[in-house]
């Protein structure tokens, strides 16, 4: 199977991530929906990444649909969403959370970089800082509640929430701090130092 995309993308690399702690090989393409766009339309037409070219040529799109196929590739004894319901939810939540963090940077990266300053829009701005900021907080009170395990491996809602904290600092520095946010930045670190981190880094 072929990852299309590039890895400077939270959701490419979460699949990326997910499918090593799944013991799942891909074949990563890094492909872009900027630079390369007519390369990768020729895959995928409607030209989003993360794309997951299955053997067959079928192709799937989205972080979490891709993941959901590659749990059921691992069988359930490898998946990383707990089983227990309260467990299960609580991680959906943090992954929620986590996933509108990246969405919201992602939004704030294309209006500074891609839209031309003088027709930039500044209360939809305001108000896209604002969604960001709140998924942060959310997320450090989770955080502060109860702390993402350190023993055990790296589970969905531990990959998504580093993926996510590095990817704002990569793009918008300047709407997060480790002082304002200091138990996910804390995680993160954690977690960018573990090896299946190390060997997919941010492109």
């Amino acid at each position: 199977m072929k990852l299309i995309g590039m890895l400077d993308s939270p959701f490419v690399r979460r699949v990326a991530i997910s499918a090593k702690r799944l013991g799942i090989e891909l074949e990563q393409h890094s492909v872009s929906v900027f630079r390369t766009f007519e390369q990768f339309q020729q895959i995928n037409p409607v030209v989003k990444a993360p794309t997951l070219v299955l053997d067959d040529g079928d192709v799937l799109m989205d972080s979490t649909l891709i993941i959901d196929y590659l749990e059921t590739l691992a069988g359930g004894d490898r998946s990383l969403m707990p089983a227990a319901i309260g467990q299960r939810l609580r991680a959906l939540r943090l992954i929620g959370l986590a996933l509108a963090a990246c969405e919201k940077s992602v939004q704030l990266y294309y209006e500074r970089n891609l839209r031309p300053a003088d027709i930039q829009f500044a209360p939809w701005v305001e108000r896209v800082e604002g969604q960001l900021a709140a998924a942060y907080n959310a997320l450090e009170r989770e955080l502060e509640k109860q702390p993402l395990d350190t023993d055990g491996p790296i589970d969905q809602a531990g990959i998504t929430l580093a993926v996510a904290w590095s990817f704002t600092n990569l793009v918008v520095p300047d709407q997060v701090s480790a002082g304002k946010f200091p138990n996910i930045a804390t995680y993160t670190e954690y977690a960018e130092g573990l090896e299946v981190f190390i060997n997919t880094p941010i492109e």
